[in-house]
């Protein structure tokens, strides 16, 4: 048995990310094997055992996650030449509170630091957006081995024999590689589901392009269990503590 980079495991365990790993080892916050390990670049063997102490606990404890509904013409990322990123929209003003807004979490400033979206939206797309300060729920969104669904509306135009309906759920390549599984179906007469389980750039135009069908509309309605549900277009929510991808 090899032994691995610290940070490595505690990110693979999904104990926190790798950034957050090295953070806590400088600050004397991670144990193995009841051990104190604050040297950085400290590697121990896979069935070891990792624990936090209490301050990162209740640091990991006060990390935010969001939830917005991104309107079209916002980037998802880092800002490009004449837009704004989405994060420009988590202020006071657009939180959404639903109905009982005697128990929601009220907006402090230290929960933008560190806040990054855990996936992308392209910036002709509307819809359910996640950003987090939380490095577990960022790997289990979007690391290499996630196998979150996510759920699409998608308006098009053009034709759809049932074979090219077909390969969309599953027979298309992208980039030479190629797609998992979809679940793709009509919703109306212009109007398709996607269910997906990865996230290549602009994925659902480029399988549309490859059908010949030209997408007018597309909206992330749901990742995981989460749904965007009644959240109004340009508002944001956190998530809650009951709520799980």
């Amino acid at each position: 048995m090899e032994k691995i980079r610290l940070s490595k495991l505690m990110s693979e365990q999904g104990i926190c990310s790798r950034r957050e790993a090295d953070r806590f080892i400088e600050l004397g916050w991670v144990f193995v094997d009841g051990e104190r390990i604050s040297e950085l670049g400290t590697k121990i063997f896979p069935n070891q055992k990792i624990t936090l102490n209490k301050a990162a606990q209740v640091q990991q404890s006060q990390q935010v996650t969001i939830l917005l509904n991104k309107p079209v013409g916002y980037v998802s990322g880092q800002p490009e030449p004449g837009y704004q990123p989405a994060v420009v929209l988590i202020k006071p003003e657009n939180q959404y509170c639903g109905r009982d807004q005697s128990s929601e979490k009220r907006f402090q400033p230290m929960h933008l630091k560190n806040l990054a979206p855990a996936g992308r939206l392209d910036i002709d797309s509307q819809g359910l957006l996640i950003l987090t300060q939380d490095g577990r729920i960022a790997r289990q969104l979007i690391g290499d081995d996630s196998t979150i669904e996510k759920e699409y509306l998608v308006r098009v135009s053009g034709t759809l024999p049932k074979a090219k309906l077909a390969l969309l759920n599953h027979g298309l390549s992208l980039d030479g590689q190629p797609l998992k599984p979809a679940k793709v179906n009509w919703l109306n007469q212009d109007q398709l589901r996607f269910i997906l389980r990865e996230g290549k750039k602009r994925q659902i135009r480029r399988m549309c392009e490859l059908v010949n069908l030209k997408v007018t509309g597309l909206k992330r309605v749901r990742i995981g269990q989460v749904r965007l549900g009644d959240l109004p277009e340009g508002q944001w929510r956190y998530l809650t503590a009951a709520e799980r991808f």
